[in-house]
């Protein structure tokens, strides 16, 4: 597989996958649509010159199909991404461009000699996760989480499985109430979280949806026309580039945004959420690795970071490394379509050889220094949290 299409290859995880390739010899072709949200200001001086570069979407039949031309495999990475409600366009970009691939391949598979396609998949697939519920269970509890990743699969094997859940998402009235945890649907009780593993399917907002109609896309097509396909589940991917202009972005851009004017960190909910941080380096060789071993093919594959970090953690993490001494402001706000806990089981993508190699406060602190150079204003953060509150996004608990 000598020439590699990277479809949103401008972006924060095509960029380093990009990076990747290139140091292994490919030859790299991008598509990538410079969505205004993510690039307001055009191409990124990140997009290097050995590699050909187009601009056009995805769900583009005429662009992508000029970019799929000689193309020996895809990395499918581009997507829409944002938490607004624009329903029809999470599965118009996101489902819609990954079946226009076998659409094409399968019509002209002279002019497109795929070999294989890697897809981005997001653990938005899985919802709110699996959770257990000592109640049920007659007062037996889960180990911690931070057990259960050092014990792997079998920390849990003991637990009893009739008492294992997979919620669906915390009720909007509920939210309301500031009540946080998340509830057994049979008895009410409080539940403890487990790793997520990759046979937890429950996605629970538009974005989610769409991801998962890709991994029955890549399956279903994959495995009827002899195309190996292979679909990786991020989880919260941190590090350089991660575009400050886009609301989706995530935590630490938040926190940076704020941290740079002098602002405190707002937390939403109460700050003891875990959550699964992956450096973005990590995810690119678990692009790559799944791209070049046959092992992977037809598989699904949770890439994190094999730790849990509470919010209020992170926030320590990102005032240490802008040298702040602010406290971190938790006023009662929640967002929408939030899970309450997602800590990832990656034993599968370790069984590959792939393990995780960056620390959570690396990954802080490379960000801190490479946002920190960047032109930002204090505009984007105001902007988006506008917005965000204007479309019910956003939202404060009423206790």
């Amino acid at each position: 597989m000598s020439r590699v299409l990277v479809t949103g290859g401008a972006g924060f995880i095509g960029s380093h996958t990009v990076d990747l390739l290139l140091q292994r010899g490919y030859d790299v072709r991008i598509l990538d649509a410079l969505q205004p949200r993510v690039h307001p200001e055009g191409k990124p001086s990140w997009v290097p010159d050995a590699a050909e570069f187009l601009q056009g979407d995805a769900a583009d039949p005429e662009m992508t199909a000029r970019a799929l031309a000689g193309a020996d495999a895809v990395l499918h990475l581009a997507a829409y991404q944002d938490y607004l409600p624009e329903f029809s366009r999470f599965l118009h970009t996101n489902a819609g461009s990954a079946a226009l691939l076998f659409e094409l391949i399968v019509a002209d598979p002279r002019r497109y000699p795929v070999r294989k396609i890697v897809f981005a998949s997001s653990q938005a697939v899985s919802g709110e996760g699996r959770y257990f519920c000592p109640r049920c269970a007659g007062g037996v509890t889960a180990p911690p989480v931070h057990d259960q990743l050092r014990g792997g699969p079998a920390a849990l094997a003991v637990l009893p499985r009739a008492a294992v859940r997979v919620p669906g998402a915390r009720p909007l009235a509920q939210l309301r109430r500031g009540d946080w945890e998340v509830h057994c649907p049979v008895c009410g009780g409080e539940m403890q979280p487990l790793l997520i593993d990759e046979e937890t399917i429950s996605p629970g907002t538009a974005y989610g949806i769409s991801k998962y109609a890709i991994e029955l896309l890549a399956d279903r097509l994959g495995r009827r026309y002899g195309i190996p396909t292979a679909c990786l589940r991020y989880t919260y991917v941190q590090g350089p580039r991660n575009s400050f202009y886009n609301a989706y972005s995530g935590i630490t851009r938040r926190f940076a945004l704020r941290l740079m004017h002098g602002l405190p960190p707002v937390i939403y909910e109460d700050g003891r959420q875990l959550r699964d941080y992956v450096n973005v380096r990590d995810v690119a060789r678990a692009n790559v690795l799944v791209l070049e071993d046959a092992r992977a093919d037809y598989g699904v594959f949770n890439v994190g970071g094999g730790r849990a970090v509470t919010v209020l953690e992170l926030a320590g993490m990102m005032l240490e490394a802008f040298g702040r001494t602010l406290e971190p402001v938790v006023a009662g706000d929640f967002r929408l379509g939030d899970t309450r806990h997602t800590i990832s089981d990656v034993s599968r993508l370790r069984a590959l050889g792939w393990a995780p190699t960056v620390s959570v406060e690396q990954s802080v602190a490379e960000y801190a220094a490479w946002i920190g150079a960047q032109a930002g204003s204090r505009q984007y953060l105001e902007e988006a949290e506008r917005v965000m509150r204007e479309q019910g996004v956003l939202q404060r608990a009423r206790r």
